[in-house]
């Protein structure tokens, strides 16, 4: 996969800049700068506890930041909620499923879309379901899916909206290899057809590398590596600190 490195800072739909969580002496995460371009896939890995899923939040708006900047589509966000990101085109996913397991697939699909204002939340709703393969299991209970179709609910209920960037916290947890890689494609596929710009958390390398534009490496609450997913593999210090010497 090629990856431009001409890009205009005026094409980045989001831009984390110089992004600090600090809780007392304890730095979370210490001067972190992200960019996401156009239908752009960012692969974001590292060992658990380098900070990446308190970049999500901080992004997100789920903490306040202790210096930094969050741009949405040249606007600061940086003082605002969760909840006005969100209807701004900023959307995420957990790494634990938020489905409601006695309601119909389609039925709380439709009621996020609902809760996001759209006009015509039904159609929407179709859209996102029809996306993700999941329109056939429309009137099936949540509870009743397999667990890899109920990470792809997971994932329409980000969806609904048509968010213009998706932040995606280890989505393929608890998944078989089969279901991972089709959800890998799902992401990848989205990116083309509707132009929505994923930040993907996630430590199946095997999706990292193969989906993925642009790779950072995180190490203690601060970005290690930079650039293609050729560039990264290849980087002497992130094959010896978290891919492994054989990588």
């Amino acid at each position: 996969m090629s990856t431009n490195t001409n890009t205009n800072m005026n094409d980045y739909v989001l831009q984390a800049q110089d992004v600090a969580i600090h809780y007392g002496g304890v730095k979370a995460v210490d001067g972190v700068s992200l960019t996401l371009s156009k239908g752009q896939v960012h692969g974001l890995i590292g060992p658990n506890g380098a900070g990446k899923s308190t970049v999500i939040d901080a992004i997100t708006g789920r903490r306040p930041l202790t210096r930094g900047t969050v741009t949405l589509r040249g606007e600061d966000v940086s003082a605002l909620g969760v909840v006005p990101r969100r209807m701004r085109g900023l959307s995420r996913s957990f790494q634990r499923t938020s489905i409601f397991g006695g309601m119909p697939v389609r039925k709380q699909v439709e009621l996020a879309s609902h809760k996001m204002g759209v006009a015509d939340s039904a159609a929407d709703a179709d859209a996102v379901l029809r996306e993700l393969e999941l329109l056939p299991m429309a009137n099936t209970l949540a509870e009743d899916l397999g667990y890899g179709e109920q990470r792809r609910l997971d994932l329409a209920l980000a969806l609904v909206g048509r968010p213009s960037v998706l932040l995606l916290d280890e989505p393929m947890a608890g998944l078989s290899v089969k279901e991972s890689l089709d959800l890998a494609q799902h992401l990848k596929a989205l990116t083309s057809r509707w132009e929505v710009s994923v930040l993907l958390v996630e430590h199946d390398m095997d999706v990292v590398f193969g989906i993925s534009d642009v790779v950072t490496v995180f190490e203690l609450g601060r970005v290690i590596a930079h650039g293609t997913p050729a560039a990264v593999r290849a980087d002497p210090r992130v094959r010896e600190a978290y891919l492994g010497s054989a990588a």
